[in-house]
């Protein structure tokens, strides 16, 4: 059992974990994610306000980045000047009470966490 998960773990192209987690375990997709589930469909600069720390660079990158996935839907409407609108998919959607789980177990944790890293600096 244990060389079964190791070798289902231990390829980054076939394991689930690393696949998924690499892509939206970064600064900015899941808090994308949220922002887009409770907004429903949003313009670029909405989202850019609301999350207000990001560049917007990175903004376009984590948003192609969702959108190759198949989490967020991109439209542009062809008019002047353009429109680009920005919504979960099925799939995106789907995600949602999954991070739902990991923003409560967050909040829940993060007390305590920050204890933890404190207590962990001082013995180093």
């Amino acid at each position: 059992m244990i060389k079964k998960n190791l070798k289902k773990y231990g390829e980054a192209d076939g394991c689930p974990v690393r696949n998924v987690v690499d892509r939206i375990g970064d600064k900015w997709s899941v808090l994308i994610l949220l922002l887009l589930a409770e907004g429903g469909v949003l313009r670029f600069n909405e989202i850019h306000k609301w999350v207000g720390t990001i560049s917007q660079k990175m903004l376009t990158v984590t948003l192609k980045t969702l959108e190759a996935d198949g989490l967020v839907l991109r439209t542009v409407y062809p008019q002047i000047p353009p429109k680009v609108e920005y919504r979960l998919t099925g799939r995106g959607t789907s995600l949602i009470p999954h991070l739902h789980g990991l923003v409560g177990w967050a909040a829940e944790n993060l007390s305590d966490i920050r204890e933890s890293r404190r207590s962990f600096a001082e013995s180093i």
